[in-house]
């Protein structure tokens, strides 16, 4: 039976991209071998948990969430049983490790999906999958008008004239959830890593694993924001809560497991999704989207913790990860500028990289002394900015192709980490890397950064080494005014934390400031940066 004091209730997990994590083999790609070297690391850190993103048999065109083999380690990452080896290592450094579940969609090379291309229209085989007739003369319109979340039509036409389903990408076909073999084969897939010591699951696209009978068009609003809440044709809708209770029955058999959506829903529609029976965290994205603004960040701060609160969980903070602009860029660019548009072409003259790098710091501090989880995504301890200036052949983001040409994508999050200042990869691996890094990497590399007072990673281990201390009990939450530029709360009788958003100085009350994300004044918080005060 959980309590409160379960330990994800107030763990800080850390997400590995596996590609760009560590290369063990010198091949120019992340792999286990690599990550279970640098296990001391991320034990120094202080972090409770990793997230180890898609690690399976994949082409990899979508960076492994296109998956062959759910129970086969990529070839490039290592083997299955050094998968095992990393799991049972990690937790002799104080580590548990969550993989990654891609439930919504499988590769085109997974075995089911070659299987229902060579059956006939109407098969068991292709009842796995979403196979539908189109529409026209002669079946030559898709079957509706969805799009793929990556861009273009979301149906994709086969040689016998059918068409499948992907809102993602064309080498990602969805699966069927209303067929059970799909449910009995996750829960077998879920047992298999639980049994190998897994301590639970990140699930992929969790707000997207049930269609709309008869597969009505979408209109001309696709986005979720313009439609009524739980009425979007394949995001969100409420025949997904019954495949996640059956699933939290299962990892209730083992013991001190749990599992964390990614749903990208209405803020209304996430307690839905962590109600007693259902997921144990979901990811609270507002926070991630928001703009640097201290009433925008109260006001999605108050709501995800009451929403949580009311049924039962907390909430799950993340700043940053592999889908999104770097928030220390993010935070570089003036409020309203969309960051994923601003790669490709925007007005760099916009980006301050210092004011980033300041904001990052200080949301730092917020989020990790907020009630709840957070999620530090690899290379945001170390200060890391978006590689915004990768050139355009060495894209590999499907969202590129998908997009037309016209959303440069994700590749800039996911360039491989610095660990030295030196090297053709940055003590990546012994060669090159597989995307480039920028040269302004070396100076924030982790070892440049080791036993520097006040880099950012030095700021990450002594906060995470403060809220182990003082803030995983259960200390309430209560914000404060303190004028309409700050944000600032209160956790128990001795906490508190403030962050000027502003743009000029503010008074700070009486009492002493014990941490703070940058530089200050007596008496004084500068602009972007958190104080924690006793």
């Amino acid at each position: 039976m959980e309590t409160s004091r379960a330990w994800w209730r107030h763990a800080v997990v850390y997400q590995i991209y596996v590609r760009s994590f560590a290369d063990g083999n010198g091949d120019g790609t992340g792999d286990i071998d690599g990550m279970r070297r640098r296990l001391p690391y991320l034990e120094r850190l202080g972090i409770d948990a990793v997230w180890v993103n898609p690690w399976y048999r994949s082409p990899l065109l979508d960076g492994g969430y296109d998956v062959a083999d759910y129970r086969e380690i990529n070839e490039q990452f290592g083997t299955t049983s050094e998968a095992e080896a990393f799991i049972a290592e990690a937790k002799a450094h104080g580590i548990r490790v969550l993989v990654d579940l891609v439930p919504n969609h499988s590769s085109w090379d997974h075995p089911w999906f070659r299987a229902a291309l060579a059956a006939a229209p109407g098969s068991e085989e292709r009842a796995r999958y979403h196979f539908l007739e189109g529409r026209g003369d002669a079946g030559e319109v898709p079957p509706n008008d969805w799009q793929s979340v990556f861009g273009g039509p979301a149906w994709t036409r086969v040689p016998d004239g059918q068409w499948y389903l992907h809102t993602y990408d064309e080498s990602q076909p969805d699966l069927n959830w209303d067929h059970p073999a799909v449910a009995d084969e996750f829960d077998a897939v879920m047992r298999f890593w639980l049994d190998r010591g897994a301590a639970g699951f990140r699930i992929d696209v969790a707000h997207g694993l049930v269609k709309a009978p008869g597969y009505p068009d979408a209109g001309p609003v696709q986005e979720l924001a313009g439609m009524p809440p739980g009425q979007h044709p394949f995001i969100d809708r409420d025949g997904i809560h019954p495949i996640v209770r059956r699933w939290r029955r299962l990892l209730d058999e083992y013991d001190d497991r749990m599992m964390v959506a990614e749903a990208w829903v209405d803020a209304s529609r996430r307690p839905l999704y962590l109600r007693p029976d259902e997921y144990h965290q979901a990811f609270d994205f507002d926070l991630l989207t928001a703009n640097w603004d201290a009433g925008e960040f109260a006001s999605i701060i108050a709501e995800s913790v009451s929403s949580a609160q009311a049924v039962g969980s907390d909430p799950t903070w993340v700043l940053s990860n592999h889908d999104v602009v770097r928030h220390a860029t993010r935070y570089g660019l003036p409020n309203g500028i969309e960051p994923g548009l601003w790669l490709l072409d925007g007005d760099r003259s916009l980006l301050d990289e210092a004011r980033g790098a300041r904001r990052a710091r200080a949301a730092a501090l917020v989020t990790l002394a907020l009630p709840g989880s957070a999620y530090v995504y690899q290379g945001d301890e170390l200060g890391l900015p978006e590689a915004w200036d990768l050139p355009l052949d060495a894209l590999q983001d499907p969202i590129w192709h998908d997009s037309g040409h016209t959303v440069k994508g994700r590749d800039g999050c996911r360039v491989p980490i610095p660990w030295e200042p030196t090297g053709e990869s940055l003590g990546f691996g012994d060669g090159g890397a597989w995307l480039p890094q920028p040269r302004a990497y070396a100076r924030l590399a982790a070892a440049v950064q080791e036993n520097a007072p006040d880099s950012s990673l030095d700021i990450y281990r002594r906060a995470l080494a403060i809220r182990r201390e003082r803030l995983v009990d259960e200390l309430g939450f209560e914000l404060l005014d303190a004028g309409a530029d700050v944000l600032a709360f209160r956790r128990g009788d001795r906490f508190v934390c403030m962050t000027n958003m502003g743009d000029l100085p503010v008074s700070l009350p009486a009492g002493e400031v014990f941490f703070a994300s940058g530089p200050f004044d007596d008496g004084e918080l500068p602009p972007d940066t958190t104080v924690w005060m006793a």
